[in-house]
């Protein structure tokens, strides 16, 4: 997520707002279970995997809004 924008213009949302840089983090983690679930290397029930995918997706739509939201304001 966002490995088109600039490292540093990510790092500094992250640095400047807890609640993005705790999400990001949540992303990520789910992010690297989900991936492992879907190769194999987890074992875990479909409920399970269907409830992370939808926290993850969640996730993600929340920090673009905060990225975009973030972007509007600096622009």
């Amino acid at each position: 997520m966002f490995e088109n924008q600039q490292r540093d213009d990510v790092e500094a949302l992250m640095k400047a707002d807890a609640e993005f840089r705790r999400l990001y983090q949540r992303h990520k983690q789910l992010d690297s279970k989900v991936h492992d679930a879907d190769i194999g290397v987890l074992p875990i029930d479909n409920l399970t995997l269907n409830s992370m995918k939808k926290e993850k997706l969640q996730a993600k739509a929340r920090l673009e809004r905060m990225w975009e939201s973030r972007r509007t304001l600096t622009h």
